[in-house]
């Protein structure tokens, strides 16, 4: 029997089921109190309180016959598909050029281009404020979509980065050759193959949107409510279940997401071997 085949050790066995325990064990302390609110939306009382009583739908109900929630569901909706598409469209141009040039500061460059991802929610929509407000972008829905697409897009460069990370550039220069301009270039040869990249940039500066609430309330004027808004402005003024409901939606709009990354995921790597 070759070494690749021996047997396990009872040693090695047992500690195979004491990471697999240790694994669950984290999961579930890491995913029970986000599940812990989906069985509140299905309450047919009128408070968030365990346990349950009776069971109804009457809240999800509410929540998508009400105006104001309905209000709050386009303008996520809305203000996350702009912001990712800018988002997109910028951070796939930085990846770009960060992985075809090399220049003095590019990794200073690098690290203000992520900086959204370490610097407190806080302190970016303090700054953003006092930005802002001299340029007539707060209380605008154009100053939201740029503040939530600034911090999309080094979702979007780490993404297309790591796609990029693996693409030959042997390609673009033949089809340089060939007499294609950069652009056609991009288009027609970078692009397919680092597609998958893209959109799941793209899904993860969506997400980065439609879950942000500070610098909403920091920018956001009284009709340009989100979901996330409406939810912190409902648990100060009223405990309902509606906001539990409004959390599932929440819950299942991001499961479908990182069900669409993973789907992306895997065609990037099928693409990778197909290369």
């Amino acid at each position: 029997m070759s070494q690749n085949h021996m047997p396990l050790t009872p040693i090695e066995r047992l500690t195979g089921w004491a990471l697999a325990v240790f694994a669950v064990v984290v999961a579930i302390f890491l995913m029970a109190p986000i599940l812990a609110i989906v069985p509140l939306g299905f309450s047919d009382g009128e408070f968030l309180v365990y346990p349950i009583r009776g069971w109804s739908t009457k809240w999800f109900e509410a929540f998508f016959a009400s105006e104001k929630w309905s209000v709050a569901i386009r303008n996520s909706f809305a203000i996350g598909a702009v912001s990712a598409l800018v988002a997109t469209v910028l951070g796939t141009m930085a990846a770009v050029g960060l992985a075809r040039t090399d220049f003095p500061g590019k990794k200073l460059i690098t690290g203000l281009v992520l900086s959204p991802l370490v610097v407190p929610i806080v302190i970016y929509a303090v700054g953003l404020y006092f930005f802002f407000a001299p340029l007539g972008l707060t209380q605008s829905y154009l100053g939201l979509v740029l503040a939530h697409a600034a911090l999309g897009s080094p979702f979007v460069v780490v993404t297309v980065g790591a796609s990029l990370s693996n693409f030959d550039h042997n390609l673009m220069r033949a089809a340089a050759s060939l007499g294609a301009p950069p652009l056609t270039a991009f288009r027609r040869v970078m692009l397919p193959l680092v597609l998958p990249g893209v959109v799941t940039g793209a899904l993860f500066a969506f997400a980065a949107s439609f879950d942000e609430v500070v610098t909403v309330l920091f920018l956001a004027a009284p009709e340009q409510r989100t979901i996330p808004r409406e939810m912190f402005s409902g648990l100060r003024e009223s405990l309902s279940p509606i906001i539990a409901a409004a959390s599932t939606v929440m819950i299942l709009t991001a499961i479908a997401l990182l069900a669409a990354v993973e789907v992306l995921k895997r065609r990037g790597e099928r693409l990778q071997k197909a290369e």
